[in-house]
């Protein structure tokens, strides 16, 4: 694919690192209602999506828009306080846009967050679930087109998409702090719908033990460029109760459970 491919990236690097001369090591992408998280960095620049070379936009309420550069735990990380998302309208390329800049800005690890659905009964509202592995068969591949041999083989394995010592090291500070912290799959649909309740009695058939509209394609991606991937999931509703389910309550559940994702971000990447 070579140069003309690599353009957009390249240009949105070269413009933060005009904006920043940062070098961050870790990269954290932020999901719904987990936007406060920011205020555990010592920021040192802020920056809007919109100003930046080829970035897409947020469009979703509880997503703010922008990138955050700054310390956490004594080291330099990126932070996307909103992401993109399928049922927004972008292609899969957009969605994955940021992770690849991020790769190109030097990050090796990435720490993916979301609120999610569950549809294990061992789950409550508020629980942590560490991601383990995922299923990925209702959203499209964001590898499909014409591989980018500088980022990753074409045929990349996801054997291990989530780095087992990052969950052992976040589950061992679980136990320091006395979280319930499970382990289990992601799996990946398009939204903007809620599940039926047949989609979830599907979900649970299957091997999930949660449900949400992110994350996947992220991780995907990361791994293809040898980035080391831990991802996290908040329970914010459960999917086998007979229950409605609405955007608002979702956001409520992640914010209240945001200060055990911080602790354990804060303390994964002071480890890293």
């Amino acid at each position: 694919m070579g140069k003309k491919a690599l353009k957009p990236f390249n240009e949105a690097v070269e413009y933060l690192f005009k904006k920043t001369g940062a070098r961050p090591e870790a990269g954290i992408v932020l999901g719904s209602g987990l936007g406060s998280f920011v205020n555990e960095i010592e920021i040192e620049f802020e920056i809007a999506y919109e100003d930046i070379p080829h970035f897409p936009v947020s469009t979703v309420a509880g997503h703010q828009g922008k990138l955050i550069f700054g310390k956490l735990s004594g080291k330099q990380v990126l932070v996307m306080a909103g992401r993109f998302h399928y049922y927004e309208g972008y292609s899969v390329e957009e969605l994955v846009f940021p992770v690849r800049v991020m790769k190109l800005l030097g990050i090796h690890t990435i720490l993916l967050s979301n609120a999610a659905g569950s549809v294990n009964p061992h789950y409550k509202v508020g629980d942590l679930m560490l991601i383990n592995d995922h299923i990925s068969f209702f959203t499209p591949n964001p590898l499909i087109g014409k591989n980018i041999a500088e980022f990753g083989p074409r045929f990349p394995d996801m054997n291990e998409t989530y780095d087992r010592d990052l969950i052992a090291k976040a589950k061992a500070i679980g136990l320091t702090h006395g979280f319930d912290l499970h382990e289990g799959v992601y799996v990946a649909v398009t939204g903007p719908t809620f599940e039926t309740k047949a989609e979830y009695r599907f979900i649970h058939i299957m091997g999930g033990d949660v449900v949400g509209m992110s994350t996947v394609p992220e991780a995907i991606v990361a791994r293809h460029m040898d980035m080391r991937v831990f991802a996290v999931s908040v329970v914010t509703d459960l999917g086998m109760h007979d229950q409605a389910v609405s955007h608002e309550e979702v956001l409520q559940a992640a914010k209240k459970a945001e200060p055990k994702m911080a602790t354990l971000f804060k303390e994964l990447v002071a480890v890293l």
